[in-house]
């Protein structure tokens, strides 16, 4: 039964059902990521700091979670896209002033305890995420980069945080995430093209339509896959960042013929694997 039109959860009252749909906008599968980043760019600045490192993907996490809500907030409530919300109007502005105090909290412990580059490589995490529905998903770039480029910026802010210096380790790794995602995104967006053109939402797949966008999409990721594999014959990557290569090829490899549903649920575990054997790779190579 749906609750108040006043209170938090849309589904049932109380503090168990404000928790239990504050915790549905929390989403592993899309928040992990970009936490990893921040923890992979950690590594690569030497982590020197822990604690640095923990109030980064502390304000990671706020930003992602205020993606979330936002992105669930307009899909339900003002484009009437989704079949159904956990929260309710009032629901979805607590938890994205919730959200929002945690991530401006962290950036201020990162302004004083670094400097201000720290807190401007953090904060496009934010503005990326609360602006991404219903501004940036209406412009095929924008609406391709955004969680790409949330995940090349969580590497660059991990990595500053800790040396007050982004490397030129760090930066390739950004960019190749940013390729790599970007086309991800892409397959993903190709499950909903009807939809999307019917509520002017212009991905890629709207834009350029389905067997281009596909063209496209595998474009980038080749395209990111080819720096990896430049950067190892130069030694600006550990010669071991191949696996990852050659473990993500693999999983995009199976991935052409299947359709976009399918394609899209592998591709992002692919990401998951491709991100973890790069971490090893940077993390034991002084092992090599």
């Amino acid at each position: 039964m749906e609750g108040p039109r006043d209170g938090i959860a849309r589904h049932g009252s109380g503090p168990i059902a404000a928790l239990r749909a504050f915790g549905s906008q929390v989403h592993p599968v899309f928040m992990l990521p970009p936490i990893a980043a921040s923890w992979f760019g950690a590594v690569l600045g030497g982590l020197e700091s822990v604690a640095f490192g923990a109030v980064h993907s502390v304000a990671i996490f706020a930003a992602v979670y205020t993606a979330h809500v936002k992105d669930g907030y307009v899909d339900f409530h003002v484009r009437d896209e989704d079949e159904d919300h956990p929260l309710t109007v009032t629901g979805c502005r607590i938890a994205l002033g919730g959200a929002t105090a945690v991530f401006f909290a962290m950036l201020g412990v990162l302004w004083i305890g670094v400097d201000l580059v720290a807190v401007l490589l953090t904060l496009p995490g934010w503005l990326i995420g609360y602006h991404h529905a219903p501004q940036l998903d209406t412009n095929p770039l924008t609406a391709t980069t955004g969680y790409p480029a949330g995940i090349a910026l969580a590497i660059l802010g991990g990595s500053y945080v800790q040396t007050a210096s982004v490397g030129a380790v760090s930066a390739a790794f950004a960019i190749v995430f940013l390729l790599v995602l970007s086309g991800v995104k892409v397959i993903d967006d190709a499950q909903d093209v009807a939809y999307d053109r019917s509520i002017d939402k212009r991905t890629v797949a709207v834009a350029a339509g389905p067997p281009a966008a596909r063209r496209i999409a595998y474009g980038l990721m080749v395209l990111g896959l080819a720096v990896v594999l430049a950067l190892v014959a130069v030694a600006v990557f550990p010669p071991t960042s191949v696996l990852a290569v050659a473990a993500f090829a693999a999983v995009a490899g199976a991935t052409r013929r299947a359709d976009a549903e399918l394609a899209t649920m592998l591709l992002v575990r692919g990401a998951y694997v491709f991100l973890a054997v790069l971490i090893a790779a940077v993390w034991f190579e002084p092992l090599g």
